[in-house]
């Protein structure tokens, strides 16, 4: 599991999330509209939406552009028809990869989805091919340095955490999806800065591929993560400090 933040790590550090805010907004909004959709306009009683508002809180979005997404997807404003769709597939030397998307048009997305992959030298696998190596669970993660991370990691544990993985300057804790809301609550009572907070879907496993096979995977995964409909990518690869040092000098 330990390669879940990893990822996350690499484009913060390459400013991707800055570059593509105003991708990364639209997304947001579209989880906002369907959250909204399929549990009321009440972040206290739609646990989806008080993460996705969330969400969007962590990075910056306006509020006003947040309310206005609730309004519109509540009847207050006509807003576009969306629906969910997962695809799974493999990356090049066979890691498993899971896409949520979020979308007005399933064939395009299917299309746009299946020519990333073939692009890339990985292809689009049928429903259930990968999703049994994934669990479905709450991840809180909090910087840490090497004198703390033992420390958090056992405030984590008493707060009811499931699992803790510690790396180089954070730890990540594993929730189940029922007690997720609790354990972040527990954390933020504790004064923990909480860098990122989501439910996910975690590899039961990871693996470890050649440096070119992972480079390739990890570029495979960004450029789904650059699609319009894409909300979410998911991978069950793990990778070498090296690797990601060529991947960042490639960037």
């Amino acid at each position: 599991m330990s390669g879940h933040s990893k990822w996350a790590q690499i484009k913060r550090q390459k400013g991707v999330a800055d570059a593509r805010r105003g991708q990364l907004f639209g997304k947001l909004i579209r989880e906002i509209t369907v959250a909204v959709r399929e549990g009321g306009a009440d972040p206290q009683a739609n646990v989806r939406l008080r993460l996705a508002v969330q969400k969007a809180r962590d990075n910056n979005m306006p509020s006003e552009n947040i309310e206005r997404a609730i309004k519109r997807a509540s009847g207050e404003a006509q807003g576009e028809a969306l629906s969910e769709m997962i695809l799974e597939g493999y990356g090049p030397g066979g890691a498993a990869i899971m896409v949520q998307a979020m979308t007005d048009n399933r064939n395009r997305t299917l299309q746009e989805v299946r020519n990333t992959f073939s692009r890339a030298g990985g292809s689009l696998g049928e429903a259930g091919s990968v999703a049994w190596n994934f669990n479905f669970k709450g991840v809180i993660t909090i910087e840490a340095g090497p004198d703390e991370a033992e420390a958090l990691a056992l405030k984590a544990i008493d707060a009811g955490a499931e699992d803790v993985r510690v790396e180089p300057g954070f730890i990540e804790i594993y929730t189940e999806p029922a007690q997720f809301e609790a354990v972040r609550r527990a954390l933020e009572g504790q004064g923990l800065h909480i860098t990122s907070a989501e439910l996910s879907q975690v590899p039961k496993a990871t693996v470890i591929l050649e440096e070119r096979d992972a480079i390739q995977t990890l570029k495979l995964l960004d450029r789904l993560e650059e699609l319009d409909d894409i909300q979410k990518v998911y991978c069950n690869l793990d990778y070498s400090e090296e690797v990601l040092e060529k991947l960042k000098a490639l960037a």
